[in-house]
């Protein structure tokens, strides 16, 4: 009994106190935690990607300011200004934590996209009106960011387009086209979206007019052929005046942003396609009451969309296949909406549209699992 009492003490004292070694080296390793897993720093963060998005818009943005004055870039400011503010609130409200989602320039995007489809001296009110929709409506009351069903800039812009019309059609006219007396600096350009007037000599018919897209729809419900129509001063080679310009510097900036790898190209290519074959479809058929491919393709928020609106990885269709079944179905409702629907643009209403059909493309398009016969 007294050796067994004396090895049980004598075990103890090796496995703590006894051993000098040990009671040296058990303190120092209990500071080498494993972290949790992933291992592996991510290439990508979503502050990043946004920033890319931005970086993209950025060419195209100067175009605009180049043909259509500074209208754009106060928007996008006031854009900026409410959609940080929901941001704000809405995470103290839902208890989250407010530094990392502010800073991952999800909020900006949406506000620089929304304030894009903004007619360039709309009322500063009608802005902030939409990017809080945007934010508090389509994106937290959805769970926040990744949990949206619908696109957020696209949803505030419908929500202003049904309820503001008369506000969100008033357009300006390319600078080409505006005579050297009515052209708006910066200063008038921002009393004239805080005021909601025009400066003291400069009347609404001197500084806006129809967009082409607008123009042909009415002109084409006249009676009129598409060859007289497009003899008016509003359109260019495809599309109309300043807007061809911009469109390819959007399609440059989405060019740069497929070989960034932050979208791919099964989107913009679906949409495109299907956009530019409805019309080349009816086109071919009758070339005298139906715009051609490349108009439909360059006037609108056709490129924007294709390249910047459609790609939200959120609410678009994730799969392969289903990425350009996907937008190919938001180019052929782009076309229908526009010859048959109540509105001249339509692509909010087909991005809407489709991303409630983005779950069940990719429930059926979802790749084979390894060791089923089916998916």
């Amino acid at each position: 009994m007294r050796s067994e009492k004396r090895d049980d003490k004598s075990d103890n004292h090796h496995g703590d106190e006894g051993n000098p070694l040990t009671s040296c080296l058990l303190p120092l390793t209990m500071k080498f935690d494993t972290a949790p897993a992933p291992h592996l720093k991510p290439m990508n963060t979503v502050g990043k990607v946004m920033r890319q998005v931005l970086y993209a818009l950025a060419p195209a943005t100067v175009a605009y300011v180049w043909y259509f004055g500074w209208g754009i870039v106060i928007q996008m400011l006031i854009a900026t200004v409410f959609a940080l503010l929901a941001e704000t609130v809405m995470l103290l409200l839902r208890d989250r934590p407010v530094k990392p989602f502010i800073t991952d320039y999800s909020a900006v995007v949406t506000a620089v996209l929304l304030a894009w489809a903004m007619p360039p001296t709309a009322p500063w009110w009608l802005v902030a009106i939409g990017v809080m929709f945007a934010i508090v409506f389509a994106k937290h009351l959805y769970g926040g960011l990744g949990y949206n069903l619908f696109n957020p800039a696209m949803a505030g812009y419908v929500v202003l387009l049904i309820s503001f019309p008369q506000e969100m059609t008033s357009w300006l006219r390319p600078e080409m086209l505006v005579d050297d007396d009515n052209h708006l600096t910066f200063g008038q350009t921002l009393a004239t979206i805080f005021t909601g007037s025009f400066p003291a000599g400069v009347t609404v018919d001197a500084v806006t007019s129809a967009t082409p897209l607008d123009y042909l729809r009415t002109q084409l419900a006249g009676n009129r052929t598409l060859l007289e129509i497009r003899e008016h001063a509003l359109f260019g080679d495809f599309g109309g005046k300043g807007w061809e310009w911009i469109g390819n510097f959007l399609v440059l900036g989405g060019i740069w942003l497929m070989i960034q790898r932050v979208i791919r190209w099964q989107i913009p290519a679906g949409v495109l396609l299907g956009l530019g074959g409805m019309a080349f479809i009816f086109y071919t058929l009758d070339p005298g009451s139906h715009a051609s491919p490349g108009f439909h393709i360059f006037s609108g928020a056709a490129i924007l969309c294709a390249f910047f609106i459609a790609t939200d990885p959120v609410s678009a269709a994730t799969t392969e296949k289903g990425r350009f079944i996907y937008a190919l179905g938001i180019g052929i409702l782009i076309y229908v909406i526009r010859s048959w629907g109540g509105y001249p643009d339509g692509v909010a209403f087909a991005v809407l549209l489709m991303n409630m059909a983005a779950p069940l493309i990719d429930h059926y398009t979802k790749p084979r699992t390894y060791g089923h016969d089916r998916p």
